[in-house]
């Protein structure tokens, strides 16, 4: 089991910025790729960014692409997504999950083993 708890959310303007970060617990967090989801109210959950166990590869929804950065810090358990230049449609509930295929960068929600309860991301325009 792996326990997965964000931080970090909360109400911006339109064109700033906030960083969210995930803490594991568990199992050994190195074993896992990461990613970031989010859910708008009424609509599905969707992809926003993954990296593999290493940190090393990376994928975004083109919709953050330039905007948002994912990262993860090992020795700390915790993974990142830093979001700029953000928009109010970038508002939102924002998930992290764990994948046990550790060389996998996944877009598909169904490929993760592992949610957290998420935070909620509010953008004004």
């Amino acid at each position: 089991q792996v326990q997965l708890v964000e931080s970090g959310g909360g109400l911006v303007q339109a064109g700033g910025s906030l960083r969210l970060s995930c803490a594991a617990s568990g199992r050994t967090f190195s074993n896992y790729a990461m990613g970031w989801f989010r859910q708008a109210p009424g609509k599905e959950r969707e992809f926003v960014a993954a990296v593999r166990w290493s940190g090393g590869s990376k994928w975004y929804a083109d919709s953050v692409k330039g905007r948002f950065a994912i990262s993860r810090d090992n020795a700390k358990n915790t993974v990142y997504l830093q979001m700029n230049s953000l928009k109010p449609e970038d508002t939102a509930v924002y998930f992290c999950a764990a994948d046990r295929t550790y060389y996998r960068s996944s877009v598909y929600p169904d490929n993760y083993d592992y949610w957290g309860q998420g935070t909620q991301v509010t953008v004004s325009s």
